[in-house]
C-alpha cells in the first residue's frame, strides 16, 4: 500500500504499492509513479511523466510534462529539469522535450538539465551542473557546462571510479593538487659577517 501525506495534493494518477508521497508534493492528473518510490516534501509532478520503481526525489524538484525517469534513479534536492528550448509565456510547443534519466542515474543537487537531455544508465552528475549534453552511460559529469571527468564501471551500489579519462578538447584542470618535484635550496648564500659589536 502506498503512503501519501494528508498535505500533499494528489491528483488522479498511478502511484506503485510501497511509494510514499509527502507534504506539500504536488502530482497532477495522469502522472505514473512506480512501486517504492520516495517523493519528498514540496516536490511537482505534472500528469505527462513516467517514473520507475525505487526512485527517490528529493525536496524543490519539479517534473514537468515529458519527463521519464528509469527505476533506481535518485534526484537530488533542487535539481531544475526544463523540457521547452524557446519558452514563452502562454505559448506552448506541439510536443514537449522531457528529460530522460535512465535507470540508476543520480543527479546531484542544484544541478540543472537542459530540454531533450538523455542521462544514461549508471551515469552521474555532479552538484550544480548544467548539463547542456547527453551524458553517456556510466560517465561522471560536472560544472557549466557540465564535461565528462570520468567513468563508472560495475553495478549498483558498488560502482567503481575509473581513472580520470584524457579528452584532447577539454582543458579543465580537475586535480588542483600541487605536486612541485622541485628541491628548494635552503643553504644560505650571504656568509658575511655583520658584527656591529666590538
Amino acid at each position: 500500500m502506498s503512503f501519501i501525506h494528508p498535505l500533499a495534493d494528489v491528483a488522479e494518477a498511478s502511484i506503485g504499492e510501497g511509494t510514499k508521497v509527502w507534504q506539500f508534493v504536488v502530482i497532477l492528473k495522469g502522472a505514473t509513479i512506480g512501486r517504492d518510490c520516495n517523493i519528498c516534501a514540496q516536490t511537482l509532478i505534472e500528469g505527462d511523466v513516467v517514473v520507475g520503481d525505487r526512485v527517490t526525489v528529493k525536496s524543490g524538484v519539479q517534473l514537468w510534462d515529458g519527463t521519464r525517469i528509469e527505476d533506481d534513479v535518485f534526484i537530488g534536492p533542487n535539481v531544475t529539469l526544463t523540457n521547452d528550448p524557446y519558452p514563452r509565456s502562454k505559448e506552448y510547443p506541439e510536443r514537449f522535450s522531457g528529460v530522460i534519466i535512465k535507470r540508476n542515474a543520480s543527479i546531484g543537487a542544484n544541478a540543472t538539465l537542459l530540454p531533450g537531455i538523455e542521462i544514461g544508465e549508471n551515469a552521474m552528475v555532479g552538484a550544480g551542473a548544467v548539463v547542456t549534453k547527453h551524458v553517456p552511460r556510466g560517465a561522471v559529469v560536472a560544472g557549466n557546462p557540465a564535461k565528462i571527468l570520468r567513468y563508472v564501471e560495475g553495478a549498483q551500489g558498488n560502482a567503481k571510479v575509473e581513472n580520470m579519462q584524457n579528452h584532447l578538447n577539454d582543458t579543465t584542470r580537475h586535480d588542483t593538487t600541487r605536486h612541485d618535484t622541485t628541491r628548494h635550496d635552503t643553504t644560505r648564500h650571504d656568509t658575511t659577517r655583520h658584527d656591529t659589536t666590538d
